[in-house]
């Protein structure tokens, strides 16, 4: 997955681009044109399918040709840093999602991106990707996390399956009817972490940052029993971290196993479900006060100093929309595209288990949010974990954990 990395993209200072917005005004070349992609999405395993779908837009534009570089993920970042502090970025380049995209367009290295046919992209990622009112960047692909669940241990308790119109009532209902801790079965599994504790937020009405970002907003009554939503779980319908709960695979392992009713997790575990006995399905995840899902994308963005913004914004349209990109996504498993004509996606819908492939769109359509805050990202998901486990084990209340974690990142936020 290429979800976890924050591009530690300490630019301010390192980039004095003037050029900043100006590169989308050059001039369109006449004759033949290279540009330059720098990616990391087709790394190892997807090389020959970005070459499918290179090969696809140099025959629809012969005068444009376009070198590839494919870069390991856990050096992108890196690599990417050194080459816009050193004023040779490639013309195009990946972005590691909408908290990679902040700092890069902050910081004046993206180009605007004009006319961008939008109607073909699902808006709720294509606006992670823009920046008041103006695009920046394109999604290329995305994946998010859903509710599955045992059809079968709901047959055998008598209970309805999860629809979109659930809540957490109805999940933590469902939850203590189906938990047998006499026979190994538990309700319900969602991770105790940073990850669902802002997902959990949203979900209720609240938010993890202020609006101008600069301080902490959680630790606030609907930040609480968002917490309490997460921790409650532990030891009633969900198993304990002495049980070994938050270990890894405990909680996929269990569900294949068939003691496990419910489980929050994201849809690249197809796969791993594929010889589950169980008969099982997805839904979209319940919120509280409303629905909301963590969706991961990637996207790409153009250089604000390419020499080609024309070809280069034409290039990146086709990776992110076009019917080739799609064909060859959903041919090969590679992530989902980003587009908004259901019909196109017909062949990933119908293609098996799980049924309700469709709940995979519907949770895309109503985004949580990532919270960013630039270098000390990962100090900042670490302090809410923490805080969060501190209070699942019940060495502390859920409102001295958040006052804990509210002083830290606060902490962070001011250096």
């Amino acid at each position: 997955m290429n979800r976890k990395l924050m591009v530690a993209l300490g630019l301010a200072g390192v980039f004095a681009l003037a050029v900043t917005g100006c590169a989308s005004a050059a001039p369109k070349a006449s004759g033949p044109v290279t540009i330059t992609y720098s990616n990391f999405i087709s790394n190892a395993g997807n090389e020959k399918n970005l070459d499918k779908i290179v090969a696809a837009f140099e025959k629809k534009n012969p005068n444009i040709t376009v070198t590839v570089k494919t870069l390991p993920y856990d050096s992108y970042g890196t690599a990417l840093q050194t080459d816009l502090a050193a004023g040779t970025p490639a013309d195009v380049f990946d972005i590691n999602g909408p908290s990679s995209y902040g700092p890069l367009q902050a910081n004046g290295v993206l180009a605007e991106l004009k006319a961008v046919p939008s109607a073909k992209y699902n808006k709720a990622l294509l606006d992670s990707y823009a920046t008041d009112g103006k695009q920046y960047a394109l999604p290329t692909s995305f994946s998010d996390v859903v509710l599955y669940y045992n059809k079968d241990l709901f047959d055998k308790a008598g209970l309805k399956y999860p629809t979109s119109s659930w809540t957490w009532k109805d999940e933590t209902a469902a939850a203590q009817k189906l938990t047998n801790k006499a026979a190994g079965v538990w309700g319900d599994h969602q991770p105790v972490t940073y990850n669902e504790y802002y997902k959990a937020l949203v979900q209720n009405g609240a938010s993890f940052l202020s609006k101008n970002g600069k301080k902490a907003a959680f630790n606030t009554p609907a930040g609480i029993e968002a917490a309490k939503w997460l921790v409650g779980k532990s030891g009633t319908t969900m198993p304990t971290v002495a049980d070994g709960q938050g270990t890894a695979d405990f909680d996929t392992n269990l569900f294949k196993a068939g003691k496990l009713a419910m489980l929050h997790t994201g849809i690249w575990v197809f796969g791993s479900f594929a010889d589950t006995p169980a008969n099982w399905d997805i839904a979209v995840e319940p919120g509280n006060t409303t629905t909301a899902s963590a969706v991961f994308s990637n996207g790409i963005g153009v250089s604000a100093t390419s020499k080609h913004p024309a070809e280069a914004q034409k290039w990146a349209e086709f990776m992110s929309s076009s019917d080739e990109e799609v064909s060859v996504r959903l041919d090969a498993g590679w992530e989902l595209p980003t587009i908004s004509d259901t019909a196109k996606l017909n062949s990933y819908l119908t293609k098996g288990k799980p049924a309700n492939r469709q709940a995979v769109f519907d949770a895309a359509k109503k985004i949580a949010p990532a919270p960013s805050i630039g270098d000390n990202q990962s100090a900042m998901q670490d302090a809410i974990t923490g805080e969060l486990v501190e209070a699942q084990a019940g060495r502390e209340s859920v409102e001295q954990a958040l006052t804990n974690a509210e002083k830290k990142i606060n902490t962070l936020l001011a250096g």
